[in-house]
């Protein structure tokens, strides 16, 4: 086992400290970034031929810029939700808040509605902020940035499981904050009555409840969100999470 630890200590490519640590860190980041850069001027590339390519097409009245655009947001709603199915890109509340300043914090005594709703609210996934994550207090899942990182119970990492009591209570996210969960039927049959949904202590929550089944479940536009996210709205606002 000595030899062994010598052998590393000698070995100049195992990290002896921090600083090691760092340079090694650094190296990865100025390869991520070298290939950002190298994506960067290939998509340049690609969006310098598609313009001309539109612009000739146009003065050879081969298309109309209407027709164009229709057409681009009927593609752009199809890839976004390709993108969203294989978990492509990265998820970022699009209205930053300052989650300190923040003026629309839901008052609800959760202490003597835990036992029923079981924190259900912090099975509930949602993107960070960029104020969030530059905090570095937050965690973050890894595999799906920046969606707030959850157990294999798909409780929030935060939440102390006895208590069931936010660990970072003070420095929550906007959407701890602003979510409310007295209108959401994913939680709530009747809040007043204290009348749990029912499918609550199931382990796949909210992915069993169907719409519905949860007429409070927020639905901002057209489309209907997936039923495991949190909204969060600001008067009439909806930040996308």
């Amino acid at each position: 086992m000595g030899r062994h630890l010598q052998h590393m200590k000698n070995d100049p490519d195992v990290p002896k400290g921090p600083e090691d640590l760092r340079k090694e860190f650094v190296r990865g980041i100025l390869y991520v970034h070298s290939r950002l850069n190298a994506n960067t001027g290939e998509t340049l590339e690609a969006l310098s031929l598609l313009a001309a390519l539109i612009e000739l097409l146009h003065q050879k009245g081969l298309i109309t810029l209407d027709e164009l655009e229709a057409a681009k947001q009927t593609a752009g709603g199809r890839l976004a939700e390709q993108f969203e199915e294989k978990g492509l890109g990265i998820l970022l509340q699009d209205k930053e808040e300052d989650k300190y300043a923040y003026p629309g914090s839901v008052k609800i005594d959760c202490a003597s509605r835990i036992h029923l709703c079981r924190a259900a609210c912090c099975r509930l996934a949602f993107a960070l902020s960029k104020q969030d994550v530059q905090e570095g207090i937050v965690k973050w899942d890894l595999e799906k940035p920046y969606l707030i990182a959850r157990g294999k119970d798909n409780y929030c990492t935060h939440i102390e499981q006895g208590p069931m009591t936010c660990s970072i209570w003070d420095k929550r996210p906007v959407p701890c904050r602003a979510f409310d969960c007295r209108r959401d039927g994913r939680i709530w049959v009747d809040f007043e009555k204290q009348i749990p949904h029912p499918d609550l202590a199931r382990s796949d929550w909210p992915g069993c409840v169907k719409h519905e089944d949860a007429p409070g479940a927020p639905a901002p536009g057209p489309k209907r969100e997936p039923l495991n996210v949190i909204s969060t709205k600001i008067g009439e606002e909806v930040i996308p999470l």
